[in-house]
């Protein structure tokens, strides 16, 4: 490929609307164009990324007995009735009519699709255990799409999906699968990505594990034990408490705080710690806007994905009218009334606790001296917070957690027999009984995979390409074109690079070396030869790695040997 033909273009200034590096260094080096929110084309750098991630994916998946096959991106919506989750999922589904009045959705995950495609098939417990996987386009009608290829409604992912007959093989499968995912960020490039536990989420599921990029920039927020191998996603982390009872209990005391409505104003007025005080924060349900209370310790925060998975169904923000009975700034849970189908929740921070403060549910009035066990005997407790910095690790026990944000690169879920049963798939074993498969799932998301390694391999000039996944393994600059033999030397090197099969990237355009520099820098090729006047007098030609650590000036004869070595070091570095 000759850069004057690369389709796309390549700037200096920084587009405004790029929140993190990744993003700005993949508009500014030509490799993608947004077309609409959350929606981008690929130009040719980044699809041969893409494909090369999906190369090393294909590989290992193969390895470990998977089968590639195909679902169809549109997917009727009887698939999604079948399993339940045409009207629990959210309206990140799209759904729409096509021209029959057919209802119809694009597919965001493919659970549905891979339990069709096989229950036929598997009838008999001889079929069993199997994986098939695909790699396709899927969608997603994310509310806040950003980022780059971090955050899209479009993308191109892979799943898999494992069918067995027992919970021990799946739990043996899960493993190897487990194991091929680490091999496969770290031949992509990013050996430092960990796993954590995760919550299923929609997925459903008993155990889940993401697959983290530990980075500032990522979206997801991670709990990490100093003291232990303890890693886990904040909307699953168990939030540990040590409650301490004060001596003496107080007595109940109402007390006037006009004008107080939030929990730090109530805190400040009375002088006590936000950690002394019992808060209310209030949900309502999604299904019936049934009204969700829930008191906490002050200082805490809810869990919304907690409370999502205790109730079993979505939840927002609740909307508090006069008809409801809930007094605004002023809910505590002695005497509360709430008019109306409604659900009180009671979180383990509060219990064993006294002389607390809370709201009254009266206007313009608080309480100081609660005591949960005295004033609210018929509390029950549960863990809805979320885990904090400096708490308590669930697993050890040591005051050692701190929370890291990453990019979730990848997931595998165990997820059952959530969509078997619903799917009516079943086998028969050895005595003629009937029985619903177990599943697990496993998932990659190819341009989120090329941004996250992105993000870990840049310096301020443009991304730094593992020579496993760039786009080219050679660069080839010819400065000083109109030289008649820089040229003829510089074109000669190309045609015999495409004749090893190197892959090779050449420009030989009318430009500043400054600018074909630039160039280079934003295509991150592992490999660059500089081919110049002043190297020829030398008889030489320089060659270079994108991070400057390799560097030296090679005889025109041994050019071709030199590239191959370096190629063969980098892979071996890399474990490509």
């Amino acid at each position: 490929m000759k850069l004057d033909k690369l389709v796309g273009e390549r700037f200096k200034e920084k587009p405004t609307d790029c929140v993190i590096e990744s993003h700005t260094l993949m508009m500014r080096g030509g490799y993608m164009k947004d077309v609409a929110k959350g929606l981008y084309s690929q130009y040719t750098p980044l699809k041969r990324i893409c494909r090369k991630i999906e190369a090393i994916i294909r590989e290992e998946m193969d390895a470990i007995g998977g089968q590639e096959v195909l679902f169809p991106v549109v997917l009727p919506a009887s698939l999604w009735d079948e399993s339940g989750r045409y009207e629990s999922v959210g309206s990140e589904l799209l759904r729409f009519t096509d021209r029959n009045k057919a209802r119809m959705v694009l597919g965001m995950t493919h659970e549905e699709a891979a339990v069709q495609l096989v229950r036929d098939y598997a009838r008999s417990y001889n079929n069993y255990p199997f994986m098939i996987y695909q790699i396709q386009t899927k969608f997603r009608d994310e509310a806040r799409p950003r980022a780059g290829l971090i955050r899209v409604r479009e993308f191109t992912m892979k799943d898999a999906y494992s069918f067995h007959t027992t919970q021990e093989d799946l739990e043996r499968y899960y493993q190897v699968c487990y194991d091929a995912y680490n091999r496969i960020f770290a031949r992509a490039g990013i050996p430092e990505v960990i796993t954590v536990t995760s919550d299923s989420g929609m997925m459903g599921g008993s155990l889940s594990h993401e697959y983290m990029l530990l980075t500032p920039v990522g979206e997801d927020s991670i709990a990490i034990c100093n003291s232990c191998d303890y890693r886990s996603n904040l909307e699953a982390a168990a939030h540990i408490v040590e409650n301490q009872k004060d001596d003496h209990d107080e007595p109940l005391t109402k007390v006037l705080t006009p004008n107080i409505h939030t929990i730090e104003e109530i805190c400040d007025f009375l002088k006590s710690p936000l950690e002394k005080s019992c808060k209310a924060v209030i949900y309502q349900t999604n299904q019936d806007d049934s009204y969700v209370v829930i008191f906490i310790r002050g200082d805490l925060e809810v869990n919304e994905t907690k409370l999502t998975n205790y109730l079993g169904e979505e939840i927002h923000p609740a909307t508090i009218t006069e008809e409801c009975g809930l007094k605004s700034g002023y809910i505590g849970p002695v005497n509360l009334t709430v008019n109306g189908k409604h659900t009180v929740i009671y979180d383990a921070s509060l219990q064993g606790t006294n002389n607390l403060s809370c709201g009254a549910n009266e206007e313009e009035y608080h309480y100081t001296g609660l005591c949960m066990e005295r004033d609210v005997p018929e509390a029950e407790y549960i863990d809805i917070a979320k885990i904090t910095e400096g708490a308590i690790c669930p697993k050890c026990g040591k005051k050692t957690i701190t929370i890291s944000r990453g990019i979730e690169v990848g997931n595998i879920f165990q997820l059952g027999t959530k969509y078997t049963k619903t799917m009516n798939m079943q086998y028969l074993d050895a005595d003629g009984d009937s029985h619903y498969p177990i599943m697990g799932c496993y998932g990659i998301g190819v341009g989120r995979l090329a941004a996250s390694v992105c993000e870990a391999h840049h310096d301020e000039y443009g991304p730094v390409w593992p020579i496993s996944i760039a786009p080219w393994q050679v660069h080839l600059c010819c400065l000083r074109s109109d030289d008649a033999e820089a040229k003829a030397c510089a074109d000669k090197l190309y045609e015999e690079l495409q004749r090893q099969h190197i892959e090779v990237i050449y420009d030989d355009r009318k430009a500043r070396p400054g600018v074909m520099f630039s160039d280079a820098d934003l295509l991150g090729v592992p490999i660059r030869l500089i081919v110049s006047p002043r190297n020829l007098k030398e008889s030489v030609v320089e060659m270079v790695t994108r991070d400057k650590s390799m560097q030296e000036k090679v005889s025109l004869e041994n050019v071709i040997p030199a590239v191959k070595e370096w190629i063969e070091k980098l892979s071996a570095e890399q474990g490509a």
